[in-house]
């Protein structure tokens, strides 16, 4: 039994060290986004170097491939008689977030993991996921910082699972304080030009003047 799950975490972490970026800007562009705009394989420096056509193509991918290893680590699991699925979605969500971060088909050098994490939210958590979502958006709207969005997004997620979703297991508690947590390690560059003035804004629905 223990094969299955070895089998499905090896899968998750493979599954999040596709790094979508680089392949897509090599491929189509000839260039790699780490040598661009902020340096981060994720997707939107992907916006910024390529294009949104391309941006949406890596966020899409980027938020399914952490759905998709929260999935079929589950999936191999029930193979492997594993009834307990919680804890399972949850180590397979982390190794794929991992796996975009520091990805072995990319040098280990990957993005901030905040749209696989997603992909993982939702695996794990639809609700919780569904309200980040929301919340980035109205964030990004007013502030026009990703950055600042991801991080104050990734806070509502402890706050479903702790006062709207009570019955939640311990696993699921670790984890939604995790995501925030994560968010503030992986994007002390962002931080750091905040403070400075410096961090580049993202307008949806107009070009900056």
């Amino acid at each position: 039994m223990i094969i299955y799950l070895a089998i499905a975490f090896v899968t998750a972490y493979l599954l999040g060290s596709i790094p979508t970026a680089v392949w897509i800007g090599k491929i189509f562009y000839g260039i790699d986004v780490r040598e661009h705009g902020s340096g981060n394989a994720g997707a939107t420096n992907t916006f910024r170097v390529l294009g949104k056509r391309s941006g949406i193509i890596v966020l899409t991918i980027d938020v399914l491939k952490g759905f998709a290893a929260v999935s079929m680590a589950a999936i191999i699991a029930v193979e492997g008689g594993y009834n307990d699925l919680s804890w399972i979605r949850i180590i397979a969500g982390l190794l794929a977030v991992i796996g975009h971060i520091f990805p072995i088909f990319a040098q280990f050098k990957g993005g901030k993991g905040v749209a696989t994490i997603l992909g993982a939210v939702f695996g794990i958590n639809p609700i919780a996921s569904v309200v980040a979502s929301v919340t980035f958006l109205i964030i990004l709207l007013i502030a026009k910082y990703v950055s600042v969005g991801s991080m104050l997004a990734s806070t509502t997620f402890p706050i479903i699972v702790f006062f709207v979703q009570a019955d939640q297991t311990l696993w699921m508690k670790i984890f939604s304080v995790f995501v925030p947590v994560a968010m503030v390690l992986t994007h002390q560059s962002n931080i750091k030009r905040l403070k400075e003035g410096k961090e580049n804004k993202t307008y949806l629905f107009k070009t900056k003047k």
